[in-house]
Order: C-alpha cells, then structure tokens, then sequence
C-alpha cells in the first residue's frame, strides 16, 4: 500500500512537474495574444477581423510545426528512455529539415500573394487591406517560429520544460510592450496600427529563436547539432520514423485546415459572426491551457515509460491521464461560464457582438470537458504508443466527415447565427471521444519505436 501511494505520488510529481511549465507558457502566449486581440480591437471590427483572418496562415503553419513536434516528441521520449543519443541528434535535424521548409513555403506565399489569401477569406475591401500589411511583415518570422517550438519540445523532454518558459516570458512581454508602442504611436513610435502589431511579432519571435539557440548550445549537448551527421539518414532510418511521423504532421496540417474552412463558413454569416468568434477564441484559449500540459506531460511520460519496456505501467498512466482530463476540464468550464461576460466587456466591440462572443463561450465551456479528453487521447495516448495512424483517423473523421460538413450546411442551409453554428459543431468533439475511448479499451496503441526493423 505504501508503494502504491509513493508511485501515486511520483506520477503526480512528474506530471506537474512537466505540465505546469507548458500551462504557464500557453497562459502567457493566450493572454498576451488575448491582450494583442484587446489593443487591436481598438482600431474597430475590421481590424479584428483583418488580424483574425491573415493570422490563418500562420495558424496553419504552427499546427504544422506542432505536428513535427508532436512526431519528434513521440521518438525523442522514447530515445531518451533508451538513452539513445545518436538518434535524438537525427530526429532533430529531420524535425529541422521539414519544419523549415514548410515555413519557408508559408513565407513565401504570405510576402508575395497576400491579397490572394485574404480573398479566401473575405472580399470586405478594408478587411483585406489591413489584413495584407499585416501578412507581409508577420511572413518573416515563421522559419523562427519552426525552430524555436522544436527546440522547446525537445528541452521538455529531456526536463528542462522551465527553459522554454523563462524564454517565453521574454518573447512575449517584448511582443506585447512593442504592440501597445507600434500600433497606437506612443512616444517617438510610428503609428502603424495593423502592421505594427505584425512588426512586433516578427521581433519577439526572432529574440525567441535565438535565445533558445544560445541555451541550447551553450548547455544541452544531446540537443545542440555540431555537424551534418543529424541531417544524414539511412533509408532504414527514415522507414522507421516517417510512416509513425508523418500521420502526426498530415494530422495537425488537416485539422488546421479544417479550423481554416469554419473560418470560411463563419465568414459566409458576416464581419460581426467572425468578429464574434475571434473574441470567443482568444478568451477560450485561456481556459484550455491546462489541457495543454497534460497533453504533453502525457506524451512523455508514457513515451519514457515504453522507451523502458515497462508497458503495463504505460497503460495504467493512460487511464490516469484520461481521468486527470475529466476532472480538469469540468474545473476550466466551470471556471469559463463565470468569466466569459466578463472578458468579453474588454473589447472594444458592439453590444450584439459582444452577446454573441459570450453565447459561445458559454457553449464552449459545456464541451470543454469533451475536449479536454479528446486532446489527452489523439496527442497524448496514441501518439506516446506510436498509434499515429489511428489518432490521425479519429481526428481526421470529426473535423471532416462530422465538423466541415455541418458548419456549410448550418452556416448556407439552416442560416443558423453563430453561436447556434458553435454548439452543432460540438458534435466533432463528441464523435473524436467515442473513437477514442474505444481504441484505449481495445489496448492495441503501444508500440515499442526504439528498435529499428
């Protein structure tokens, strides 16, 4: 028994000792994109709605890099457990190697076709404006963005998670003093509006990337690539890590995609519905934080775990996760419901927008819980066991085949308002946790990835 409560307690110390650096830094990131969101709202709906609908490429191309991460972390929890050094070196420079080209694509779309990518979006003349000069400056910080997520990843997995955060903390207090300084013209400060809130991003993400560069190198050896050795491999190699990897990335990639097209349905109901729904997920984000931790200490707790073949142990930490989820995101809803009138009292908006906003927080609120183990499962669970493919079909199901089709037929079909579109896609959510739950029962998502075959 007194074993039994010491593991309890190891468990519960790992876990917080990995999520809440992550909560901190997510809190951080949404509050200061919340606070972002707040100053912007000043300029009027247009320009919520201009940031809201350029910031899509970059949403895009961040849940490609979460996707690379989340592969790399699948394998680098796993080395680490094995002690496999070599191959955490190339693991790294594979993440390198595909998050940086993706970004430099994403970069090069945003500099030179702007106008066409906000026409996706939009034909509101004033919305696209502001929405091209805020594309074009915030393009040049992606490949920064590529590297730094990868190098944080991999300093939560070999237990340094505070590192990031301190990194973070820096980052992001520049981002917000340089917006309040860029977009309203204080002092000697140009006022650029729009695209000095998207100068002030670029900064912040390069002083990121190369602070992380320097502790990287200057103190993690295992994490710091010296030669080319990390960028050379074999076909075994590549055999071994892509086809677990690559559902991983296709499934961030399509999933934001997917969150891209609502965007566009919510669009077809007007500047007001995404104007709406902007607020709505800038203040929600702060109540899902939590989640975000748990994920990933979910992630590399059980992926440490079958690194050291202790298997059973693997699947008793996944029940626990799951419950931990439960329990955390009825506390976040609950949380939520409360302050969602609140929050929605600091944006500069009308009072029909503002109602809207907080009908669909309270909406999200009610699915938090749902989602909550959604993200424990498909990014914590499967992905720590290697069961990528499934994850990327339980994912790739709800968004698809349930979420993209009711948004256009509720948004073009029923002429549903925005808040009532909310909650019918709730049923995304519920059709993931059913796949999902039925696959933990089933057992069949550990997998031992430390071996080459």
């Amino acid at each position: 028994m007194t074993t039994q409560i010491s593991e309890r307690k190891d468990f519960t110390r790992k876990m917080v000792s990995i999520a809440l650096p992550v909560v901190f830094q997510s809190l951080l990131n949404n509050s200061l994109s919340f606070v972002d969101t707040v100053m912007i709202g000043q300029l009027g709906e247009a320009s919520i709605a201009a940031v809201a609908l350029a910031n899509q490429m970059f949403f895009l191309i961040s849940l490609l890099f979460f996707g690379v991460t989340s592969g790399s972390a699948i394998f680098l929890s796993q080395y680490w457990g094995a002690k496999n050094e070599t191959n955490i070196q190339k693991v790294l420079g594979l993440s390198f190697a595909i998050a940086g080209f993706g970004a430099l694509v994403f970069a090069l779309a945003s500099l030179f076709t702007p106008r066409q990518i906000m026409y996706i979006f939009t034909t509101e003349e004033s919305v696209v404006e502001s929405g091209i000069s805020y594309l074009q400056i915030v393009a040049l910080s992606y490949i920064c963005s590529a590297i730094s997520q990868i190098l944080a990843t991999a300093l939560r997995v070999v237990g340094y998670a505070k590192t990031p955060l301190k990194v973070a903390l820096v980052s992001l207090s520049l981002n917000a003093v340089g917006n309040y300084l860029l977009i309203f013209g204080i002092g000697p400060f140009p006022e650029w509006g729009v695209a000095g809130a998207a100068l002030s991003t670029a900064i912040s993400r390069l002083v990121e990337m190369v602070a992380l560069l320097w502790i990287v190198y200057k103190r993690h050896p295992v994490l710091a690539i010296k030669n080319r050795e990390a960028f050379r491999w074999n076909k075994l190699f590549l055999l071994h890590v892509v086809p677990t990897s690559l559902p991983v990335i296709l499934n961030e990639f399509f999933w934001a995609l997917g969150m891209t097209t609502y965007k566009i349905a919510y669009s077809r109901i007007g500047i007001e519905a995404i104007a709406a729904i902007n607020v709505a997920e800038s203040v929600a984000n702060l109540f899902f934080v939590a989640m975000m931790g748990v994920s990933n200490a979910t992630l590399i707790m059980i992926g440490v775990k079958i690194g050291e073949k202790q298997h059973s142990v693997a699947r008793l930490y996944a029940k626990r996760f799951i419950i931990t989820a439960l329990g955390v995101g009825l506390g976040m809803g609950l949380f939520e419901i409360f302050l969602a009138p609140i929050f929605t009292t600091f944006f500069n908006i009308s009072a029909i927008v503002k109602q809207l906003a907080t009908y669909c927080l309270y909406i999200n609120a009610f699915l938090l819980p749902i989602k909550s183990i959604n993200m424990v499962i498909i990014v914590g669970i499967l992905r720590s066991g290697g069961d990528t493919r499934y994850s990327m079909f339980a994912e790739m199901f709800g968004v698809w085949a349930v979420g993209v089709p009711l948004a256009f037929i509720g948004a073009l079909v029923l002429h549903l308002n925005i808040y009532q579109l909310y909650l019918l896609l709730g049923m995304e959510e519920v059709s993931k946790m059913i796949l999902g739950l039925y696959r933990i029962k089933k057992g069949t998502w550990v997998n031992d990835l430390t071996t080459l075959h």
